[in-house]
């Protein structure tokens, strides 16, 4: 298991899952920011090419108690990546200041470890050539390389958005590793309609991410996924960088995966 870097910046995401609507706004804007391109075959979901999913839960009570809540699901950039010490060429690492783990398409020779070892079903195999509609491919982002297929893709919170940012402050006379809150957004948090996406420095103070992750800690509704893996006795926690919100325990309780007491 990687060791945690202690870095300066480090990017993350709070997401408020009582503001989801499960529109979907997210996923649409990933997709076109970063250049994936229509499924080849929509219903064939094992191969489906999704770097950011929203998924419906449920607390399974009849009507009138039954509830519904949508998560959205991108890479947690974890601060012990499972998937960095596993990956055979180094195509993934957590190097960069910022915290966010790396995924160098060029070094991906599609052995899919990384895959097996993200607890969170993060990463996808590109099964497919990438072809887009006659007349889309003048909607791609020229900052964001067209992977081919037999590599594996995954959320990279917008990094080329960042390094527009950077570039911005320097010509500006500014220091790029002291960006406000706001300059570099990703474009699922820039997209969603009820600001149920909040993007910021984790360790900033004057970054809004910060304060509201403390005020929602304090309260006891912030959460990450799959905490009850965390554990030292069962597996390394992997430190996600994407904590989530919710005033509704049984939300937290099923995406914590933590199961009901038994009695004795």
């Amino acid at each position: 298991m990687t060791a945690a870097k202690n870095f300066a910046i480090t990017w993350g995401m709070v997401i408020d899952v009582d503001k989801c609507t499960g529109c979907g706004a997210c996923m649409v804007a990933c997709q076109a920011e970063n250049n994936i391109a229509p499924a080849t075959d929509a219903s064939d979901k094992l191969k489906a090419l999704n770097w950011l999913v929203v998924y419906e839960l449920a607390n399974k009570k009849p009507f009138p108690e039954h509830d519904v809540a949508y998560l959205p699901r991108p890479c947690q950039q974890c601060g012990n990546p499972p998937c960095v010490s596993v990956c055979p060429v180094t195509a993934t690492d957590k190097n960069e200041e910022g915290g966010i783990v790396s995924q160098v398409t060029p070094r991906c020779i599609g052995c899919r470890y990384c895959m097996a070892a993200c607890p969170f079903h993060a990463r996808y195999f590109n099964w497919f050539d990438p072809v887009w509609p006659k007349g889309m491919e003048k909607t791609l982002t020229p900052d964001v390389s067209v992977r081919p297929r037999g590599v594996v893709e995954k959320c990279t919170f917008c990094h080329h958005r960042w390094m527009a940012a950077k570039d911005k402050a320097i010509v500006e006379g500014r220091n790029p590793n002291e960006l406000a809150d706001g300059e570099y957004v990703p474009a699922c948090a820039q997209m969603c309609p009820n600001g149920a996406i909040v993007f910021g420095d984790l360790k900033n103070s004057d970054h809004a991410i910060y304060q509201i992750l403390r005020a929602a800690s304090a309260k006891g509704i912030a959460f990450q996924l799959l905490s009850r893996t965390h554990k030292k006795d069962r597996r390394p926690n992997p430190e996600p960088q994407v904590y989530y919100l919710s005033r509704r325990k049984w939300v937290r309780d099923l995406a914590s995966f933590r199961l009901p007491k038994t009695r004795d």
